[in-house]
C-alpha cells in the first residue's frame, strides 16, 4: 500500500503511508517493506527529497518489537532517521505500516520518543510515569536552551488501558503546564491523548514530542473554532485544537485528536459510526479554516477507532471523501468510550 497526495507534488514535504502486501510471517513482512520503502526513497531521491521522519505501527510490540530492531529496514532506513515506534494495530491486516515523511529541505524540528523502561514503571501509576517521561523531556530541551512553552509544539501521548489510566495522564499533564505557565490564558500546545502500547509491557504511558528549536511565540497561531468545538480546559484538559505554524514562509497546521463533539463538548451521534466520522472531519475542517487552509491542505489523516469492525465503514468514508490523501486506519481506544472514532492531521500551504 502506497498512498500520497497529488497535492504535495508541489510542497517541499511529502507524506506517504506504506505497508506489505504479503500475509506470511512478520519477518517476511519486514523483507517486502525493505524493497518497498527502499524503492519509495529512491523516486523521491530523484526529486530531490530525502527521509526525514518515520511512524511505525506494530500490531503486537511485545512479539515484533525485537525482530524490527533486528531488521535491515530499520538498520539502514528508520534508524537513520528520528522515528518512533508504538503499537496500534493497523486495521488491514498488515501487522506493520509506516508513515514516511520526506522533505526537499533540511529538517528544523527535534523529535523525542521517550519510552520507559521496565524497572522505571514499577510501582509508578500513570501520574507518576508521566511525569518522568516529562522530566526526561524537560531536562533534555533544558540543556539546549529551550522550553516547553515557546518550543514544543505537538505531542503525542499513548495510553495503555485508557479507559483506566487516562485520567491520571491527564492530571500530571496540568500539572506540569502549569508549573512550565501554560495556562487557558496563555497557550497550551496540540496534542492526541489515545490508547497504544510501548514494547515496555508494564508502561502505562509513552510519549513522543515534535519540539522546533528556531520558533518564537509569534511563529505560533492557535486554532479555535468556537462554532464547532468549546476550549479544552472546560473539560479539564489542557492541549490545543490545534496549532498553525510559519517557517519560511509555510504554514503547517497540526490537529490534534478530534472527535464527534459540539461546541459545548457534547459527543454527537453516539453509537453512530458514520456520521460521528463526518461530524469530526467538520470539526478538522472548521479548524483549518481557522488557519487559512482547507481539507485539500491536509497531508495525511491518522483514524484512531474503539471498535475494529467499524474499519469497513470508515474505510469506505475516507476513500470517498478524500480519495488523493494518505489515511491509515488504527486500533486505539480515544479517551472517552462514546467516542467510536478520532482523527488527527497535518495540513502545509505556501
Amino acid at each position: 500500500m502506497q498512498r500520497f497526495s497529488k497535492s504535495n507534488i508541489f510542497m517541499n514535504d511529502r507524506y506517504t503511508i506504506l505497508a506489505p502486501q504479503g500475509r506470511g510471517h512478520f519477518t517476511d513482512r519486514l523483507g517486502e517493506l525493505f524493497l518497498t520503502l527502499g524503492h519509495y526513497l529512491d523516486t523521491e531521491q530523484m526529486e530531490g527529497r530525502q527521509m526525514q521522519f518515520a511512524k511505525i505501527f506494530l500490531s503486537d510490540a511485545q512479539n515484533q518489537y525485537g525482530d524490527l530492531k533486528k531488521s535491515v529496514l530499520y538498520k539502514e532506513y528508520l534508524a537513520t532517521v528520528p522515528n518512533t515506534i508504538i503499537e496500534q494495530p493497523p486495521l488491514d491486516g498488515s501487522k506493520i505500516s509506516i508513515l514516511v515523511k520526506t522533505s526537499t529541505s533540511e529538517p528544523q524540528f527535534i523529535f523525542h520518543s521517550i519510552r520507559l523502561k521496565e524497572e522505571e514503571t514499577r510501582g509508578a501509576n500513570s501520574y507518576i510515569q508521566t511525569m518522568l517521561i516529562f522530566d526526561k523531556y524537560l531536562e533534555d530541551i533544558r540543556k539546549r536552551g529551550l522550553t516547553l512553552k515557546e518550543h514544543c509544539v505537538r505531542t503525542w501521548i499513548y495510553v495503555a488501558d485508557i479507559d483506566v489510566n487516562y485520567q491520571g495522564m491527564v492530571n500530571a499533564r496540568n500539572d506540569i503546564f502549569r508549573n512550565q505557565g501554560l495556562t487557558p490564558d496563555t497557550h497550551f500546545i496540540a496534542s492526541t491523548g489515545i490508547g497504544g502500547f510501548s514494547q515496555t509491557r508494564s508502561a502505562s504511558v509513552a510519549i513522543d514530542f515534535l519540539t522546533f528549536p528556531n520558533i518564537k511565540e509569534c511563529n505560533k497561531r492557535y486554532l479555535q473554532a468556537l462554532d464547532h468545538l468549546n476550549p479544552t480546559h472546560e473539560y479539564g484538559v489542557s492541549f490545543e485544537r490545534g496549532t498553525c505554524l510559519t517557517l519560511d514562509g509555510d504554514d503547517t497546521c497540526f490537529i490534534s485528536g478530534t472527535a464527534s463533539i459540539d461546541k459545548n463538548g457534547k459527543c454527537l451521534y453516539m453509537g453512530d459510526i458514520s456520521r460521528q466520522t463526518a461530524r469530526l472531519l467538520e470539526n478538522i475542517g472548521a479548524l483549518l479554516h481557522d488557519g487559512g487552509m482547507t481539507m485539500a491542505d491536509a497531508r495525511y489523516f491518522l483514524i484512531y477507532l474503539r471498535d475494529p469492525s467499524d474499519s469497513f465503514v470508515v474505510e469506505q468514508f475516507m476513500r470517498q471523501a478524500y480519495p488523493e490523501t494518505p489515511h491509515i486506519l488504527l486500533q486505539g481506544k480515544v479517551c472517552r468510550p462514546e467516542w467510536l472514532v478520532e482523527m488527527e492531521c497535518v495540513a502545509s500551504k505556501r
